[in-house]
């Protein structure tokens, strides 16, 4: 396993991290438990979480995968090994009306509410990464373009928000700071913040990235870069479809996307011929198309950790193998000629 710093921090963490959301839905306590335990012994010691998991988020399965996670922690004792990164959700009257009535606010109230909630359910004291899961006002993220102003007296400065973390740092509950859906203005305005009132830095930024959405890499990575505020990547197989399974039509048993068919961001028709170019590239020079994707995004220079999700434990071996994967000089050239003929299909 590779390990890379947590932004400035002194705690280094593998490239590759365990997703967890799909636990409490697809996968059963007893398989997450296998998972936590094979992904520990490879050496992969970073585990992401939120407050909102499973998905796709409804009232039943709220918060249950940070409780399988905190059942895993109490039946192994191994609470010293990981770090642990949850996430509070933001503000969502439309689709999670059960989390808060839908009206998180980054506030003292709600952030003290959801973070004690957290970690009761975690059977954990603290939280290394404690991170904004979405901006909390309105702006580009979940794949939409475009920018529309929006005045809104209600939102909470972003200053209040970095000082109630900074509070929670000092008590003890969380360890860092770290953005999640956050656009190159959030992620610099947090930085401006902090150095101007001396309050904790953020240490990472948790958004999308893969081979059919590099959006990142502009704006973004150089930030990640040159601020040390590095990407951990989400949704690195675009759903899975990047493994190729669901080309030709194909609806594998108990898939995502078969299960939940409205998660549409990466199977549009420009991103489906994206794909099967990807899929043919990789048996061209017999490497596994996922593990093809998963190795470019562990080589990025701005990436601290990969954020990989299995339902089986095929799948996540397979994933946390392609830290062992060095893509050739000449893959990688195939790779940017299919990106400049299919530029981002599924921003």
């Amino acid at each position: 396993m590779e390990y890379r710093k947590l932004g400035n921090s002194s705690t280094a963490v593998s490239v590759i991290c365990l997703g967890t959301m799909t636990w409490g839905e697809q996968n059963s306590q007893d398989e997450a438990f296998e998972q936590m335990d094979y992904a520990l012994s490879q050496g992969v010691n970073f585990f992401d979480t939120a407050e909102l998991y499973a998905i796709p988020p409804k009232p039943e399965t709220y918060g249950r995968t940070e409780a399988i996670i905190g059942e895993w922690f109490k039946a192994r004792g191994r609470r010293d090994k990981v770090i642990l990164a949850s996430k509070i959700a933001g503000p969502g009257k439309d689709w999670i009306p059960h989390i808060r009535n839908g009206q998180t606010r980054f506030n003292q109230q709600y952030i003290t509410t959801a973070l004690d909630a957290s970690l009761q359910r975690l059977q954990t004291d603290y939280i290394d990464l404690y991170q904004l899961h979405w901006p909390e006002r309105k702006t580009n993220y979940f794949g939409q373009l475009g920018y529309t102003p929006e005045e809104d007296p209600s939102l909470t400065p972003l200053i209040e928000t970095l000082q109630i973390l900074a509070d929670q740092i000092k008590a003890g509950k969380i360890r860092y700071i770290g953005l999640s859906n956050e656009t190159p203005w959030g992620v610099m305005r947090f930085k401006q913040l902090a150095e101007q009132y001396e309050l904790p830095c953020i240490v990472s930024i948790q958004n999308p990235y893969n081979l059919l959405n590099r959006s990142y890499e502009v704006g973004l990575a150089e930030i990640s870069w040159r601020e040390k505020i590095g990407l951990m990547a989400y949704s690195p197989l675009g759903f899975g479809t990047l493994s190729g399974k669901y080309l030709n039509n194909q609806h594998p048993d108990h898939a995502r996307l078969t299960l939940f068919p409205h998660y549409t961001r990466y199977s549009n028709p420009m991103a489906t011929t994206a794909t099967e170019k990807y899929v043919a590239l990789a048996n061209e020079y017999q490497l596994d198309p996922a593990q093809m994707a998963l190795a470019y995004v562990n080589a990025r220079a701005f990436l601290t950790s990969t954020i990989i999700g299995a339902t089986n434990m095929t799948q996540l071996k397979s994933n946390i193998e392609s830290i062992n994967i060095t893509l050739s000089d000449e893959v990688l050239q195939r790779i940017e000629q299919i990106h400049q003929t299919f530029p981002n299909p599924s921003p």
